[in-house]
């Protein structure tokens, strides 16, 4: 544990040093912002594999639905993205669709992507031309029959997918709605925190409720203000060390997937961010659900 907080520190403390911890992302440019961005997003852990080069794809995602392989996001232009125009990049985060037309899985999260704004999608996708082009082809899932046919994603779209932002909350302040932005867009918390019925789709009235079936299996917490299931009773420094350190408020910290979060995305929010992401979890309606097996 003492050798993680250490980590974590450092990881901090040079992020800092080499501005990555933004006092202002305004202040910054278009490839300046986009890295914030970047990391809010979570691109480095899905797009990374272990001991692989930085965003050349991957990954192994093992789904109820078969084993998903994240692909290179690179600027090379034979196995990567260098070859796409920014509206093909749009068209892929916001609409879950390949330049050639074709329909992505929901194990890429477009699903919130899709409410990202203008701004920041320019932002985004300026800063990952300057990431070195790694020549690495892509892996193809291993999914059973019938989710190897993709096409079938079309109907699942139909159903499921909402595409654009959200509504705006009325009577919420702006540090509020800026939270909701962090939250259900770029850090697509709801994707891993809320869970899914048979067809993998998020049951949004437990929006954040928690889940025993989350990625790879883990279960992944209840994370709604309720008092006795979720993280009510925390304070907002104990939400604060989570979002900056992985550190609970038992004074145990964070691991896999979690931790993965924290140090690559959470401990990178500027702290009106942290404070808004703060704010906002504080204030969505609790709801009252136990997860891991444990009884109701």
């Amino acid at each position: 544990m003492i050798q993680l907080f250490t980590r974590r520190c450092w990881l901090i403390s040079v992020s800092m040093l080499f501005g990555l911890l933004p006092l202002s992302v305004e202040a910054k440019t278009a490839v300046e912002r986009g890295r914030y961005i970047f990391d809010l997003a979570g691109c480095q852990g899905c797009h990374t594999r272990e001991e692989g080069e930085l965003l050349a794809g991957g990954r192994e995602l093992d789904t109820p639905f078969g084993r998903f392989y994240t692909p290179n996001i690179t600027p090379d232009t034979q196995t990567g993205i260098g070859s796409w125009s920014r509206t093909q990049f749009e068209q892929a985060v916001r609409k879950g669709l390949s330049p050639e037309g074709e329909h992505y899985y929901p194990v890429f999260p477009y699903t919130s992507y899709t409410a990202i704004n203008d701004r920041d999608i320019d932002d985004l996708w300026a800063y990952l031309q300057t990431v070195p082009a790694v020549s690495r082809a892509n892996q193809e899932h291993e999914l059973p029959w019938p989710f190897r046919w993709r096409f079938l994603m079309l109907f699942w779209k139909w159903l499921f997918f909402d595409e654009g932002p959200r509504p705006v909350e009325s009577g919420k302040s702006e540090e509020y709605q800026r939270g909701a932005y962090i939250a259900r867009a770029l850090g697509h918390c709801g994707e891993c925190h809320t869970p899914r019925d048979f067809l993998g789709a998020m049951q949004l009235e437990l929006e954040f409720a928690g889940t025993s079936s989350g990625p790879e299996g883990g279960v992944i917490p209840n994370i709604t203000p309720d008092q006795e299931t979720g993280i009510g009773r925390w304070s907002e420094g104990d939400v604060d060390s989570l979002l900056v350190m992985g550190m609970l408020p038992d004074a145990d910290f964070v691991g896999a997937g979690m931790g993965e979060v924290v140090d690559n995305s959470t401990a990178a929010l500027t702290d009106s961010d942290r404070q808004a992401l703060i704010r906002f979890l504080r204030e969505i309606p609790p709801v009252r659900r136990r997860v891991g097996g444990e009884p109701d």
